[in-house]
């Protein structure tokens, strides 16, 4: 029997995931982007990038400054980002599309260097190691881990190739949202 309350019933009468709320950006995303398999450095160094700068603040906050995230960081192109200055580090401060944290900003520059050192493809096979061979789906909000050994892993070894913003906790919302696990609690329409 599925336990409906972690469920929420939307308007239009889809049962979802029970965190999603009624927000239409948060519904969407849901829908159609967290927890589908996600592969590629670009697209994966955008979300751990976007995953690092949500530590500490709501997943909605950044939703609502993705674009703004993607016009400033050149689309998440590594190795635009990577040529970055002290100077963009200084107007990305002053720009309140995105998330105005200094330490964030320059990691995010940090990291786009280390990925353009890498092979082609070698971030997309890294990440991609560490997704779990199996993967109990949730039951209800209170089974959804915040850290997996997987991603303690994940993040051990990304930390030990000099990126930042990618502990544990984080490491797991990218597994969550790139699909490396498939948190849909029961009952969820996309589970």
């Amino acid at each position: 029997m599925v336990d409906r309350s972690n469920l929420i019933i939307a308007d239009d009468g889809v049962a979802r995931c029970g965190w999603v709320g009624n927000d239409p950006e948060y519904v969407r995303y849901h829908d159609d982007e967290w927890g589908f398999p996600l592969h590629g450095d670009q697209a994966l160094f955008e979300k751990m990038s976007l995953e690092g700068f949500q530590a500490g603040l709501s997943w909605i906050t950044i939703l609502r400054r993705r674009d703004g995230f993607r016009e400033l960081f050149h689309g998440f192109v590594p190795e635009l980002v990577a040529a970055m200055t002290p100077d963009d580090v200084e107007a990305l401060m002053l720009d309140e599309r995105i998330i105005r944290n200094r330490a964030k900003i320059i990691s995010t520059i940090s990291n786009a260097a280390i990925v353009t050192e890498l092979p082609p493809g070698a971030l997309d096979e890294l990440v991609w190691s560490f997704a779990p061979d199996r993967h109990q789906r949730p039951r209800s909000l209170a089974d959804l881990p915040s850290s997996t050994a997987e991603s303690t892993a994940l993040s051990k070894a990304l930390r030990g190739m000099g990126f930042g913003f990618v502990g544990p906790t984080t490491m797991y919302a990218l597994m969550q949202s790139g699909g490396l696990v498939d948190d849909h609690l029961e009952g969820c329409f996309r589970a």
